[in-house]
């Protein structure tokens, strides 16, 4: 059986949307708030770090997987339309977000040292501002998609 590049383009827009509904990694509550709800009231800093850990790794999957979408339909959108203007500037607006995660977390971190939770701020941080970018990148996942 063969399909058309438009065919196989819409199953594996599906495919990767599909991936993403049935998929445990998107949170009703915060994994932060979870991570702190979940363990005890006396838990100890390494345990809510282990967490946030475990939620900073989920939530990085998660951003890749959006990521994956977009660079997709923006590369398929480029072959169509002969221009790579909206891949490059959404590349460049991928990595300005990394910096600005970075150093946004950084500085809290830092505004914090030494003490204990400093490290807990920044995990804290990260995934805070992950989940945005990556709400924002599932808002944005109809606007880019090659009609």
């Amino acid at each position: 059986m063969f399909f058309n590049n438009a065919t196989m383009k819409a199953l594996t827009t599906s495919s990767l949307l599909l991936s993403l509904l049935a998929s445990p990694l998107i949170y009703a509550a915060s994994p932060v708030e979870e991570c702190r709800n979940n363990l005890k009231e006396n838990a100890t800093t390494k345990a809510i770090s282990q967490c946030l850990d475990k939620a900073t790794h989920v939530i990085d999957k998660e951003m890749q997987t959006w990521l994956n979408l977009h660079q997709f339909n923006l590369e398929e959108q480029a072959l169509v339309q002969g221009r790579n203007s909206a891949l490059n500037m959404f590349k460049r607006s991928q990595n300005n977000f990394t910096t600005y995660r970075e150093n946004n977390c950084r500085w809290q971190y830092l505004a914090i040292s030494p003490d204990i939770s400093a490290g807990l701020a920044y995990k804290e941080c990260y995934i805070l501002l992950s989940q945005q970018r990556i709400n924002e990148l599932s808002r944005l996942a109809d606007s880019t998609t090659v009609q």
